[in-house]
């Protein structure tokens, strides 16, 4: 670790751990989407709405704060980019769940279940490390399984495709689904990119 002769800004720290916090409350609320009658999700997408407005909220609180701040725990533009990852990741998930209710899709194909399995478990294991960017200590683990992660959910988004073009739906329906399953991909894809500008921050403050 290398030694500052200078006070750093920490409560950085505890505004990325309440962003991943929320994030995982939007991971809930896609969870609990999959088992809601239809007539319910009205309802879920609005809570999810709420969820991605304090998401807005935490990167706003955090651009703030590093605009303001002198001094920094790590640099500025990987502040930044994590920052606006995490925020990304709450916008893919609240424009999914927002799909599912605009086009009044009535059942969800077979298989964005495990996408969203998938985002769960990476929202899990972003908001446990979170906290360790106050030491950079337990991140290697986390930024592979990270990765591991999006590989699958990106042969999972594959065989969605696939089952979407075979004939089964009718064009209007596949080009419906077609875009909540990339949207659910995308979100994916956001999680890879918080691990990957966590692990630059943890090189570059090794």
């Amino acid at each position: 670790m290398r030694f500052r002769l200078t006070p750093r800004e920490t409560s950085f720290y505890d505004m990325f751990a309440a962003s991943a916090d929320n994030i995982v409350t939007g991971s809930k609320l896609l969870m609990e989407l999959l088992g809601a009658d239809p007539a319910a999700r009205a309802e879920i997408a609005e809570r999810m709405r709420a969820a991605e407005h304090a998401g807005d909220d935490a990167t706003h609180a955090i651009f703030h704060q590093l605009n303001s701040s002198f001094i920094t725990p790590f640099d500025r533009e990987d502040i930044y980019s994590l920052a606006s990852s995490l925020d990304d990741i709450m916008d893919f998930m609240e424009e999914a769940v927002d799909l599912v209710v605009l086009y009044q899709i009535d059942e969800l194909p077979k298989g964005v279940d495990m996408q969203i399995e998938v985002i769960s478990r990476a929202a899990e294991l972003t908001a446990e490390a979170m906290p360790n960017l106050r030491t950079m200590q337990n991140l290697t683990e986390y930024w592979i399984e990270v990765n591991r992660l999006e590989n699958q959910a990106d042969q999972i988004h594959r065989k969605l495709l696939a089952h979407l073009f075979n004939g089964k739906y009718d064009a209007i329906e596949v080009l419906k689904l077609k875009e909540i399953v990339d949207v659910l991909e995308e979100a994916a894809d956001a999680f890879e990119h918080v691990a990957n500008t966590v692990e630059t921050i943890a090189v570059k403050e090794s």
